[in-house]
């Protein structure tokens, strides 16, 4: 059986079991540490660990109380540095997930480049990888950092292909996985195909539906979008939606969904709300009645401002719009972004910037507010008909469709890599700071939204000064990352 065949007909219904227990053994024989991976004693393990570090556990607890839980990113390429990291992140940061980060050796399935990695990180003596090769380690090591922290850990592998990783992770006492077919593969690469990313997926997700048929819930995760650039609320809950239901397709109960902040108040909180409730209404018509579904804020995605202070204050309202928008958990970032890798410290300092901004704004809720009802029901005009689009186009089938759309355009990601998507659609920011669609592309736009994007955008154009064209996506990828003299100068000063 070829793992990465493109030749079997695309589809969202659940890996047969005598075919996924085939899939596994040619798997875990790509790598020497899959040998290590042991289902049973996983499971045992996940078992003896304490609720509060099973994270399917946590975010039950969390959207049940109303918090919002802190989470950041970070890896190192060796296990004393990863270690370092996660206890300082734990400890210092206050983080309530604490993650592992793979580095993109590992998640273009380079091991042997990684190898070289951890060498070479040893010798100099600091991370020459960009995050932690957790294949090379296997289960038994990077059980290691599990036993280090007393929080549950997550997996952000960055990959349209975690087949080994899930299972080097889960097997290790990782209880969280983010990743999805349709968002990884359509914002982190150029040749894989849609359908080879949504099967690499399913077999995912049908790895945490076996654990969960064992007894063990665990967390899995749909990561919004990475692109670095800005994408409408309306695309990531399409795809968010869509991502859901493959997860669900394979027996998956505990899924979260993320969406990438657009950096305005009501947008961000109508989407967070808007994000829960359509992924409830389409797995209910699908016939999924018990999938619990989170939705989880990231920190800007954008550009970064190189100024300390400018950055303090994204972290600081990146905390904001995760807590008014009833967020169930947030991102984090540092002050470091727009330099790299941010050191443990630094990592830690974000964590509880935004801890702080979470416990301010914990009280404050926008439901009331017309500007946001009114946002919340544009919102729902826009998505709800590129989702039935794509499940028409796939006969009611989530996989098919979302290929068959993506290839068509109806379903459309601005600026992505995929030589499989035609990214013809541009957002851009108008007069008020919301996230509109200057270019809808070939996505299905009704006339009345369409106008309404349009006619906000013009008034922009009008208001600046400056022609209504591209170059208004354009300038809303980089304006956050402007100096502060330029993005709010003084009015008055002399020429």
């Amino acid at each position: 059986m070829n793992l990465n065949s493109d030749d079997t007909p695309i589809s969202a219904a659940a890996i047969p079991a005598d075919d996924f227990a085939l899939m596994r053994t040619e798997n875990l024989a790509r790598w020497p540490t899959g040998a290590d991976v042991d289902l049973d004693e996983a499971v045992e393990f996940h078992k003896s660990l304490p609720q509060e570090k099973q994270l399917g556990w946590v975010m039950r607890r969390a959207a049940e109380e109303g918090r919002c839980l802190t989470q950041p990113r970070g890896g190192f390429g060796t296990l004393e540095l990863q270690l370092e990291l996660m206890r300082a992140l734990d400890q210092d940061g206050m983080a309530d997930i604490v993650p592992t980060t793979t580095d993109s050796y590992t998640r273009n399935e380079q091991w042997e480049q990684a190898a070289t990695g951890i060498e070479e990180s040893k010798r100099q003596g600091r991370s020459m990888l960009n995050g932690f090769p957790m294949v090379n380690y296997g289960p038994k090591e990077a059980r290691k950092l599990i036993e280090a922290i007393n929080k549950p850990a997550i997996v952000l592998s960055g990959t349209a292909m975690p087949r080994l990783t899930c299972e080097v992770g889960f097997a290790a006492g990782f209880s969280g996985y983010l990743g999805s077919g349709i968002a990884y593969t359509t914002s982190y690469t150029k040749d894989t195909s849609i359908a080879e990313g949504i099967r690499n997926y399913q077999y995912l997700d049908r790895l945490a539906a076996l654990y969960q048929e064992k007894g063990v819930e665990l967390h899995r995760r749909q990561p919004g979008f990475l692109t670095g650039t800005n994408v409408p609320p309306c695309i990531a809950i399409a795809v968010g939606v869509l991502d859901a239901l493959l997860a669900a397709g394979q027996g998956v109960k505990n899924y979260g969904l993320e969406l990438a902040q657009t950096l305005h108040l009501i947008q961000d909180a109508a989407a967070i709300k808007v994000c829960g409730e359509l992924a409830q209404e389409y797995l209910l018509a699908a016939g999924f009645e018990d999938m619990f579904t989170p939705v989880t804020s990231l920190h800007w995605m954008g550009a970064w401002p190189q100024d300390d202070a400018q950055s303090a204050a994204l972290v600081s309202y990146g905390g904001t719009l995760a807590a008014v928008g009833g967020a169930v958990s947030v991102t984090t970032k540092s002050t470091h972004e727009a330099y790299g890798i941010p050191t443990p410290a630094a990592n830690a300092e974000g964590l509880r910037t935004t801890r702080m901004a979470v416990y301010l704004a914990r009280h404050i809720r926008l439901d009331d507010l017309p500007e946001f009802k009114a946002e919340v029901d544009l919102l729902r005009r826009e998505t709800r008909p590129i989702i039935d689009k794509a499940l028409e186009m796939g006969d009611g089938d989530a996989a098919l469709g979302a290929v068959r759309a993506l290839e068509a355009g109806a379903l459309d990601i601005p600026w992505s890599p995929s030589r499989f998507v035609k990214s013809r659609v541009m957002p851009a920011r108008d007069a008020d700071g919301y996230l509109r669609i200057y270019d809808p592309g070939d996505m299905v736009f009704a006339s009345d939204v369409a106008e309404i994007h349009t006619e906000r955008l013009k008034k922009r154009a009008e208001v600046e000064g400056v022609a209504f064209d591209r170059n208004l996506a354009v300038k809303s990828v980089y304006e956050i990352s402007e100096p502060l003299d330029k993005l709010l100068p003084f009015p008055w000063a002399a020429e």
